[in-house]
């Protein structure tokens, strides 16, 4: 059971590099209500990180016998385009640095914008046949606990870290995938 946990935690900390690094780059430009937004920004891009697993395993359960015999390379496909993609985002992308997170239109559309790689993680554990609830809460809690730090720690440190972390959250889903091929393989 432990053992099964392991790699949900990773998968979870890699997910919430995202919503870490908007939440640090929100955090950068906040002046007050530091806690009341580190709040809303956990709760928010906790419930999403949590929610979109379950959406992507219900999606996949119903195509998993179509593609099971492909199913180790699609999910190490799957990763290796959400890692891949958090990268590229990370060192290409035209984010200035500082979101304002002050507002539940914005919250929210930036908590479903940095779930929707959840989404393809759910469609990964029903392609395995792993279980999808104990996973979608780890990942959930760890999206709460990065987002919430992450706005206090953007209000001490500024925009330094957010893209670094970005990359450390991609790569980290990219030897995710490359671990899942490897078992599969050997």
């Amino acid at each position: 059971m432990v053992a099964s946990l392991i790699p949900a935690f990773f998968i979870a900390v890699g997910l919430a590099m995202d919503a870490f690094s908007v939440s640090l780059a929100g955090g950068a430009v906040l002046k007050n209500h530091i806690l009341r937004t580190a709040l809303a920004a956990g709760l928010l891009f906790g419930f999403f990180q949590f929610a979109m697993p379950l959406i992507g395993y219900v999606i996949g359960v119903p195509i998993t016998d179509l593609i099971t015999p492909y199913g180790y390379w699609i999910v190490f496909f799957l990763f290796l385009f959400v890692g891949g993609k958090m990268i590229y985002d990370a060192v290409f992308g035209d984010e200035e640095c500082g979101i304002d997170l002050t507002g539940w239109k914005v919250l929210l559309i930036l908590a479903v914008a940095t779930s929707i790689d959840a989404l393809a993680v759910g469609v990964s554990y029903a392609l395995l046949g792993e279980e999808i609830l104990l996973p979608s809460i780890i990942i959930g809690v760890v999206a709460f606990v990065f987002s919430a730090v992450g706005v206090f720690a953007g209000s001490k440190l500024g925009c330094v870290f957010g893209t670094k972390m970005e990359i450390i959250g991609g790569v980290i889903l990219i030897l995710i995938g490359c671990k899942f091929l490897l078992e599969y393989i050997l």
